[in-house]
């Protein structure tokens, strides 16, 4: 679908003298329309926010008669926006807020016309920024540990072994779990501000019981780990987080195993979080739904992301977020 170009850069020329004002606006709407936003916010630099989304949004109009150049823009800004924890779900919240916000300020000038060439510009973004956020298989590796071996399974019974060693202290082992990941991410701690840290405890202590339960029934647990992570995307799950709860995992098992604790039995931790994690990602697959748009307009393209805002829907470094897929496994 073509963009309506001329009628975009007209309709950016009514808000740009108050572009300042504009952008201050267009997080006061994202905040009360989606208050779980706000805490993403609470450690960022909210002028330099607000800055790089009107960078992005001049980015964007300057170049929408430079197809090449933008769409490699905007592949790089998706590519990035990863790093900051930007969900396709994101997207259409960002999208949501701005199209607000172009109207408040677009005043008489905002006619039907003008929301679908926008909203369709908008699609048409989220596409580019979202066929740039591809995952390497880097990107969920455990930190500081060897990767699984590519051939043979999993040592089933070592793992059997290990875990019966931690099962009789899950509660304790749970609780030392969050401490490590808070302690070793601090970002992730105000993300659990307004959480039932009991419940998401016993989720936590279920999961792990629930795979080593199924170490022996590869279909019931492929099929299981799948449709959890099909789940965690609607908690807000990127492929960056596993390794964060890897990690704390894998140092929260050590932790309670004591001297038990070999290479041979980390090595059978991080192969079978490997496939735990190759197998969750492999259930969290998004579709066109999750990124549309709430109000409708007749356009074609999915509607969804914001011009470099999802900058602003993942805000800079507390961008871990969302998620924390904490009832991993």
């Amino acid at each position: 679908m073509s963009l309506n170009v001329e009628l975009l850069e007209q309709s950016f020329e009514l808000v740009k003298p108050k572009a300042d004002e504009f952008v201050g606006s267009f997080y006061n709407n994202l905040f009360t329309d989606y208050p779980a936003a706000k805490p993403l916010f609470e450690h960022s630099n909210m002028a330099k926010q607000q800055q790089m989304l009107k960078g992005a949004l001049v980015m964007v109009i300057e170049n929408l008669r430079k197809p090449d150049v933008l769409s490699d823009a905007l592949k790089g800004l998706g590519a990035r926006h990863v790093k900051y924890g930007a969900l396709p779900e994101h997207y259409p919240l960002v999208g949501n807020s701005l199209l607000k916000t172009l109207e408040q300020y677009a005043g008489s000038a905002w006619t039907f016309e003008l929301k679908e060439a926008w909203a369709g510009a908008y699609g048409v973004i989220t596409e580019l920024m979202l066929e740039g956020a591809d995952y390497a298989k880097e990107d969920v590796a455990l930190e500081n540990v060897p990767a699984p071996a590519e051939e043979g399974g999993l040592n089933v019974e070592l793992l059997e072994q290990s875990f019966a060693l931690v099962a009789p202290q899950a509660d304790a082992l749970v609780s030392t779990f969050y401490d490590n990941l808070f302690t070793d991410y601090p970002d992730a701690r105000p993300l659990f501000e307004h959480t039932d840290m009991s419940k998401q405890k016993n989720m936590l202590k279920g999961g792990l019981v629930m795979v080593v339960e199924n170490l022996r029934k590869p279909d019931v647990l492929s099929k299981a780990l799948k449709g959890l992570g099909a789940r965690h995307v609607k908690y807000g799950a990127l492929p960056a987080h596993y390794p964060l709860v890897g990690s704390s995992l894998l140092k929260s098992l050590e932790q309670y195993a004591g001297s038990a604790w070999t290479a041979d039995v980390k090595n059978a931790w991080v192969d079978a979080y490997g496939a735990i994690t190759e197998l969750m990602l492999e259930g969290a697959e998004y579709d066109k739904q999750d990124i549309q748009l709430d109000s409708a307009v007749p356009a074609e393209p999915p509607e969804g992301i914001s011009m470099g805002t999802t900058a602003g829907i993942i805000g800079g470094g507390s961008a871990l977020l969302l998620v924390l897929l904490i009832i991993l496994l």
